[in-house]
């Protein structure tokens, strides 16, 4: 049974992708979740013209994402926290203190949209993270770890 996808789904598809999946996938779980709708000759038109409208748009953010991910390559971004003269910080760094300082450097990143190597920072010194702006755009932003 084809379906046109409303929702990006895990091991499946993304928004707006028209799949083939089993009639009673389909039927019992995607659509009357709100996940999908039935593929239809009319649905496959209006999804046309709606991904025609959407693809002039998409470029345009497309090229905004790449010009703010070439300002964070530059940017260097310093996160105070308390630590021991060992070096040890007393708890960690993890997404929510990047995103505030990168909130606080006048980019308005959400904290789910960036990602450590390392689940969390727990010693001083400097780092790097990846910001994903867009599915096809992910920034490097380097910080370091200095303390107060």
């Amino acid at each position: 049974m084809e379906i046109i996808l409303k929702a990006n789904i895990e091991k499946l598809g993304a928004k707006d992708e028209v799949v083939v999946v089993r009639p009673g996938y389909a039927r019992n779980y995607l659509i009357p979740r709100g996940y999908a709708i039935a593929a239809t000759e009319s649905a496959k038109k209006v999804l046309a013209e709606n991904l025609k409208q959407r693809a002039h748009k998409e470029t345009k953010i497309l090229a905004e994402a790449q010009g703010i991910a070439e300002k964070l390559g530059a940017l260097d971004l310093k996160i105070g926290t308390k630590a021991s003269e060992t070096g040890k910080i007393f708890g960690s760094v993890n997404t929510i203190q990047i995103s505030e300082a990168l909130n606080a450097a006048g980019y308005n990143i959400d904290r789910k949209s960036i990602s450590l190597s390392d689940e969390h920072i727990k010693t001083l010194g400097a780092y790097e993270a990846k910001v994903k702006l867009h599915k096809e755009v992910t920034a490097i932003v380097k910080f370091e770890v200095v303390a107060e």
